[in-house]
């Protein structure tokens, strides 16, 4: 059995990371790009702060289908200001973890069992629908870890794991 508290821990983990990923990466290089057909470094860390935002929105608003042909115009209310620079974005990163896990974690078991309608059609519950979320943020993370490996940074996760080695 999948817990909720489980999955929005293990949310604030991999947010915990990609807050450190856009810390460590230069803050004069956000615009860098690892190939042309891919988002920024930059674009890539606030798609992730967006869509973790638009997407948990629509859960606690009670919104039941996620496939609908004006989805992006539903997100849009969900988009949270970013000051300039790199530290709004981290900033804001941190907020939306904090205040989004938080009202998350006050649902109910009946809330989180509910089935709705997911972005590719099919019937999933609100714990799916919240897994997905934190899936999609993973996935972009390690985007953003090959951007840090690009520029010769160590991700946040191997050097954890590094020191974690060297202390045994």
């Amino acid at each position: 059995m999948v817990r909720v508290e489980q999955v929005l821990n293990s949310w604030k983990t991999v947010r915990g990371d990609t807050i450190n990923a856009v810390n460590d990466f230069p803050a004069g290089e956000f615009d860098y790009r690892n190939t042309p057909d891919v988002m920024t470094f930059g674009e890539l860390a606030r798609h992730i702060l967006d869509a973790g935002d638009g997407l948990t929105g629509l859960l606690l608003d009670g919104e039941e289908n996620f496939n609908t042909p004006n989805f992006r115009e539903k997100l849009a209310p969900h988009r949270r200001f970013v000051r300039e620079g790199r530290d709004g974005l981290v900033a804001a990163l941190q907020e939306s973890i904090e205040q989004r896990t938080e009202a998350l974690a006050g649902k109910s078991a009946d809330f989180y069992a509910q089935v709705i309608t997911g972005r590719d059609g099919r019937a999933l519950t609100r714990l799916e629908m919240l897994l997905f979320v934190k899936e999609h943020e993973l996935t972009h993370r390690a985007q953003l870890f090959i951007s840090l490996r690009m520029k010769g940074i160590v991700p946040p996760t191997t050097r954890r794991r590094l020191a974690q080695a060297s202390s045994r």
